[in-house]
């Protein structure tokens, strides 16, 4: 009798669910299907960069014709990313950052390098890091991954071991590109996952990568993302479309999915899961120089798991992991949910570490200025202390996952609206009133999306990148120096 009222309750329970699946909510962009993207069909056809490039042509010609032609008069022009002429559509800029973007750099090259976006993004959240190095003679790919730039939708079929056969595509035109000169990755979330995978699948000899920077690396998300599967099957069924979605929200973003696939979480499980399975059947898995730009807090991927998942299980090497800490100042202990303050003591307090460890932290709690705090690896001794130019901006408490690769100036995503009111700023935002009146979400508005620090992050690239190339930088940056010693 109680099993049976157990089944009940459980059936209830899954009707009431259900019924809030349907396909209320979804636009043509939801739905639409582009069959000039990059796939199985497409695979054989595909197999260099320039056919990659041709492909391209077909695919975003073919998103004009069946999104923006479709012209639907319901739409806002001054909010939806997919009305012609709506300040949020993207195809008014040069070059087009939703697109794969080669960089080549004037005068000498000193290296390469395959810049890896994030699920759901797009080329133009490593544009900052990608601009700089060009500037000082880097050629710089920012590859579009498939399903991504266009429409949500392309993130239905998308298969990440395409994604990865399109990176293994890159880096083949950027080998052959450099004549034996060095390539390196730069991956943010997704993308460092798939620079991973790439690098651990060729750890030596042509193709492997000289090093890799990965920023906000996806190495462990929430093991509830391994259900996206079940919830795919079931969106097949008549009536229950909506369960191809996690998140169905408006798209008024020019670089960035707002609506979340649930198959987009089901690739991204996939692919940790065979990063990790690579990394625990070797003896001792071989990694390039690695560095590792994190937040100690991040809502969408582990940051213990680039510590035990990653760092602590490949071979010691040259590799470090940069830790931006809350802002002490303002973030009281009362205040938080989850202090990280455990992860940042155990691993001040571990002996020895096969890695570099340097925290960005504030110089005490009562001053928004931050130092950077330094243990070499292997040592046992003191930890070597800069004070950083840069400082927590007043009202902010911490980083954000999204947050690490944008430059505050960034026109969209930076703490100050820029000249060009013609444009959207979608940046930080001083807006306080009724909940429930604005389309945005109030998380939405409560993320930080741009880095206060940085400047601190692009200069320790580029000599990451430099060292390992052999070159010195001409320009250093403040960051990277003691700031003077005074309370500005």
């Amino acid at each position: 009798m109680l099993c049976s009222m157990k089944r009940l309750v459980v059936a209830l329970a899954l009707v009431t669910v259900l019924a809030g699946c349907g396909a209320d909510g979804l636009q043509p962009w939801h739905r639409v299907s582009l069959d000039s993207e990059y796939g199985q069909r497409s695979a054989i056809a595909v197999t260099s960069l320039e056919d990659y490039f041709a492909l391209e042509d077909a695919l975003f010609a073919e998103l004009d014709q069946k999104i923006y032609e479709a012209d639907d008069a319901t739409l806002d022009a001054s909010f939806s990313r997919y009305r012609s002429g709506s300040p949020a559509d993207p195809r008014g800029l040069q070059p087009d950052w939703n697109r794969t973007v080669l960089l080549e750099p004037e005068g000498k090259i000193h290296g390469s390098v395959l810049l890896l976006h994030g699920m759901s993004d797009s080329p133009y959240s490593l544009r900052a890091l990608g601009l700089r190095l060009q500037s000082e003679g880097y050629r710089c790919l920012l590859l579009r991954l498939p399903g991504h730039g266009t429409i949500p939708a392309g993130m239905l079929d998308l298969n990440w071991r395409e994604m990865a056969a399109v990176v293994a595509l890159g880096m083949q035109h950027l080998v052959d590109a450099s004549m034996g000169g060095s390539v390196h990755i730069i991956g943010y979330s997704t993308g460092a996952a798939l620079a991973l995978d790439y690098a651990l699948k060729n750890p030596a000899g042509v193709g492997s990568p000289a090093s890799l920077v990965l920023i906000s690396p996806a190495i462990a998300i929430s093991p509830a993302a391994g259900f996206a599967t079940i919830k795919r099957w079931a969106s097949m069924l008549p009536g229950l479309s909506g369960l191809a979605w996690l998140q169905v929200e408006p798209e008024f973003d020019p670089y960035k999915y707002n609506s979340f696939a649930t198959n987009a979480a089901e690739q991204v499980h996939r692919l940790t899961r065979a990063v990790s399975r690579v990394i625990s059947d070797a003896d001792a898995a071989v990694l390039p120089p690695t560095v590792v730009f994190k937040s100690t807090v991040d809502a969408t991927v582990s940051t213990e798991a680039v510590v035990d998942g990653l760092l602590l299980k490949v071979r010691p090497g040259e590799h470090e992991l940069v830790l931006f800490d809350i802002n002490r100042h303002a973030a009281t202990a009362a205040l938080l949910q989850d202090d990280p303050a455990p992860l940042t003591r155990r691993l001040s307090q571990k002996e020895e570490m096969p890695f570099t460890l340097t925290l960005i932290t504030n110089t005490s709690d009562d001053s928004q200025r931050v130092l950077a705090s330094s243990r070499k690896s292997g040592s046992r001794g003191d930890n070597e202390t800069k004070k950083l130019a840069e400082r927590w901006p007043e009202g902010v408490f911490s980083l954000s996952h999204v947050a690490l690769p944008f430059s505050p100036y960034d026109p969209l995503y930076g703490f100050k609206r820029p000249a060009d009111a013609s444009r959207i700023f979608l940046g930080s935002q001083a807006i306080q009133g009724e909940r429930g009146i604005l389309r945005i979400s109030q998380q939405y508005l409560l993320r930080l999306r741009s880095n206060p620090f940085f400047p601190y992050l692009e200069e320790r690239t580029l000599d990451w990148l430099d060292f390992r190339t052999g070159t010195s930088s001409e320009i250093g940056h403040s960051s990277l120096k003691d700031a003077p010693d005074v309370e500005r």
